[in-house]
């Protein structure tokens, strides 16, 4: 899809020149509109919260069509430039295969949760390469418990998809890190006080993802014709700062090697809240993880060179500082810092 969109450029509008990026989210928003509302309206959005509410609230089912339609949309979504992430998607989707699963051996709302849970770990681990953190999301933050019936099965789940995982696509990690050195013991005060702007950005974006939400919910047009009304406003976003379109995980890698300008990460902390609080609230389909993580990571850019402007002898290397941004950002928004 991304080759199609992207790419290609699709010939049909090479006329607008440069100016096509505009239309292209909007495209996508027509394109995944209609498959939203008619088949499967559960999908719309990040896909964790959903399969939360099905976990404490329907007995861990979820309706088997939720993972088909999910991953098309999202697929959609992302490739025509919708700036959300696939992991929150992974998590809906191996999570309908589990509870699928379930239901159709008829097992106790206990087994069936269980295995919602699992397909949720796998999902992650598979898509990050991270056992671990698909071991701690399912507990963390679908079940909200680390009983022992429920960890081992988990685990199994985790591990079996990351082997299948790395025989396809090989053992690599999800991002290339260069190697870091604490230098001084000074550096910790101003990693506390980083801390607390992760936190202030991760409210933020909570914030403003809530109110785009509503906004849309105020407009009075049909709900499928709303995700291309919010992929015009993503597209004129994009025109000026293209970084924000997809899951953004070029800009991340830059941002852990320091090599974007100061001035630069600020504007786009603040272009890739809007541009993806815009996308979910108009009704597109992708998770927050990627976003959460592309925050961090600019965030933590960002605070690293201002470090070196007022310190440079105890200054925060800015990449070690986008690397831990990553994880701030994404435990403040989720409530899930092991897993983050």
């Amino acid at each position: 899809f991304s080759f199609i969109f992207f790419e290609e450029k699709l010939y049909l509008l090479h006329f607008m020149g440069p100016y096509y990026v505009i239309i292209i989210p909007a495209i996508g928003g027509i394109m995944i509109g209609p498959l939203i509302y008619f088949f499967a309206r559960e999908v719309r959005g990040a896909g964790v919260p959903e399969v939360m509410l099905a976990v404490s609230m329907e007995g861990g089912k979820i309706r088997p069509i939720v993972a088909l339609i999910k991953t098309i949309v999202t697929s959609i979504c992302i490739s025509s430039g919708g700036s959300v992430g696939g992991e929150g998607p992974i998590v809906q989707i191996g999570s309908a295969l589990g509870s699928t699963l379930g239901q159709f051996f008829r097992f106790s709302e206990e087994k069936t949760r269980m295995l919602l849970a699992c397909g949720a770990a796998g999902g992650i681990a598979a898509t990050f390469n991270a056992p671990l953190a698909g071991i701690f999301f399912a507990l963390e933050v679908i079940l909200r418990q680390y009983g022992l019936r429920y960890f081992s099965s988990v685990v199994l789940s985790s591990v079996t998809a990351t082997v299948v995982s790395r025989h396809f696509f090989g053992d690599y990690p999800a991002f290339k890190v260069p190697p870091y050195q604490f230098l001084s013991i000074w550096e910790i005060p101003f990693y506390i006080i980083f801390g607390f702007l992760a936190e202030g950005a991760a409210l933020l974006f909570v914030k403003v993802l809530y109110k785009c939400d509503d906004l849309f919910i105020y407009i009075k047009i049909p709900e499928y014709v709303k995700p291309a009304i919010g992929g015009v406003l993503v597209g004129l976003i994009g025109f000026y700062y293209p970084e924000i379109f997809g899951v953004g995980y070029k800009t991340i890698e830059l941002t852990l090697y320091g090599k974007l300008a100061a001035n630069v990460v600020i504007v786009l902390i603040f272009a890739k809240i809007l541009a993806t609080s815009i996308t979910l609230g108009s009704g597109g389909s992708g998770g927050i993880f990627a976003p959460c993580l592309f925050i961090g990571a600019t965030l933590g850019c960002a605070y690293g060179k201002i470090t070196y402007l007022i310190a440079p002898s105890i200054a925060i290397p800015p990449g070690a500082c986008a690397l831990v941004g990553m994880g701030a950002v994404l435990s403040g928004a989720t409530h899930a810092p092991i897993s983050a």
